[in-house]
């Protein structure tokens, strides 16, 4: 008799002799990724997404369809009002300092590129999140002292800082910091001093977001 192209033999095992020549997989497909959102929420360190959408459903016993959203760190410093929001409501966000070197090629290449600038900070409290987080966050340590670099497009008119570098702050005020797409690596740092020429070590450099 015919052979109908219903994948649910597979599972009751009484699939047609010839099913896999008469029904062939047919693999999902998609849509390309659509463009990143804003943040979800102004004045804190929150999220944006990214969606794409099934333009063909898999059939046949084909591997299901990838997800459909993406979720990445960050974190908006105007209101929606388009005011600045108070620094000390958003801690520092960082990222590992070898993602500065496609950050500076494209600047280069947009005719953006900036001169920034270097905070070294001495590392009070690390949270427990960054010892599973990405390797990078492992060398987050307590008593460390790191260098962060501000670069574009972190930093760009109108401000001539980074957000979150503790420009301003006391000498021993604790400052806030987090590891960009891990909420559970933050903790706690003290500003010892701005660097205006970069020479960060490779192996405790970050870059502010």
């Amino acid at each position: 008799g015919p052979c109908y192209c219903d994948q649910e033999c597979a599972r009751t095992l009484d699939c047609c002799h010839d099913y896999a020549q008469t029904c062939p997989a047919v693999p999902c497909v998609v849509s390309p990724w659509s463009a990143w959102s804003g943040c979800a929420e102004p004045c804190k360190t929150t999220y944006r997404i990214r969606i794409r959408h099934i333009v063909q459903e898999p059939r046949n016993g084909a591997e299901p369809c990838p997800a459909l959203e993406e979720r990445a760190g960050c974190v908006e410093y105007w209101s929606r009002q388009a005011a600045e929001c108070q620094q000390s409501l958003i801690p520092a966000l960082i990222t590992t300092g070898g993602f500065g070197k496609g950050r500076k090629k494209r600047a280069a290449a947009d005719g953006n590129e900036t001169a920034g600038y270097c905070v070294q900070f001495q590392l009070v409290s690390v949270g427990p999140g960054c010892l599973r987080g990405q390797r990078w966050h492992s060398r987050l340590r307590e008593g460390h002292s790191v260098c962060v670099e501000c670069q574009h497009p972190a930093l760009r008119a109108p401000r001539p800082h980074c957000r979150g570098d503790g420009a301003g702050s006391r000498g021993n005020q604790l400052l806030h910091w987090q590891a960009v797409g891990n909420p559970r690596c933050q903790g706690t740092w003290r500003r010892i001093r701005q660097l205006d020429t970069c020479s960060c070590p490779s192996v405790h450099s970050f870059l502010f977001i």
